[in-house]
């Protein structure tokens, strides 16, 4: 049998390597310096997920900052279908956000394709999970809302990978006010009409604090039927 030439360069690739045993690729380095961070379209935030008697309720603000200092957009919508029946906030880094949201949507779409029928919230989550923890998705940490046959589902993802369920959660930088309210009004058993007055009251008061977050409120509301998105720049006609 003939052996192939090593000696012949290969572009960009060790020229004694074979040709004929793969090649590896490199994860995109996410390593940013401060000068850079201060640059970054981040989305500040304070994003709020509640489950309910009927479904499950996101609320998230409408502000885009650089550096947490100016305010760069008046209308984000930091809140997005990725599955027929549930929900992702963006928080974080602007791009990282919408690269983390498109990749598990393809991957929904992706499993749907394949198996012919939803992948359940609780996998959808983890999945999540796993992409935070091993992915170049900067500095995000969002809330997956969602309803499935085994129920209605809240989960908040961190940065480092992990997957938490609560009945309600908060996350970015409004948080610590935003719970505070959300502690005080939250009770079991809501319809998604009493949750949406809560999570734009838990939204309103972060936005009073947090100069991350402001500008007025998008609200989803997810149910079997699907995932329902307004945005309201007037607090005054929710609560």
């Amino acid at each position: 049998m003939r052996q192939p030439d090593l000696s012949l360069p290969r572009t960009g690739q060790d020229h004694t390597a074979s040709p004929y045993e793969p090649e590896l690729g490199e994860m995109p380095s996410n390593d940013l310096s401060a000068d850079d961070l201060e640059n970054v379209n981040k989305t500040g935030t304070t994003t709020v997920g509640i489950t309910t008697a009927e479904g499950v309720v996101v609320a998230t603000d409408m502000r885009a900052s650089l550096g947490g200092r100016f305010v760069s957009n008046k209308n984000v919508q930091k809140v997005e279908q990725i599955h027929p029946t549930a929900a992702l906030t963006l928080v974080g880094s602007v791009g990282g956000a919408q690269s983390f949201i498109r990749s598990l949507e393809a991957e929904s779409n992706l499993y749907e394709a394949r198996r012919g029928e939803d992948i359940s919230i609780e996998a959808l989550a983890t999945l999540a999970g796993n992409f935070a923890r091993g992915g170049p998705f900067f500095a995000i940490n969002p809330i997956l809302g969602g309803v499935d046959d085994d129920g209605h589902h809240v989960y908040s993802i961190d940065p480092a990978g992990g997957v938490m369920a609560d009945d309600y959660t908060v996350t970015g930088s409004g948080l610590t006010v935003a719970y505070g309210t959300l502690e005080r009004e939250y009770e079991e058993d809501m319809t998604n009409e009493e949750a949406k007055r809560v999570a734009a009251s838990a939204i309103n008061a972060a936005v009073e604090r947090d100069t991350g977050s402001g500008n007025g409120v998008y609200l989803a509301e997810v149910t079997q039927e699907g995932v329902d998105i307004a945005g309201h720049e007037d607090f005054e006609e929710l609560l």
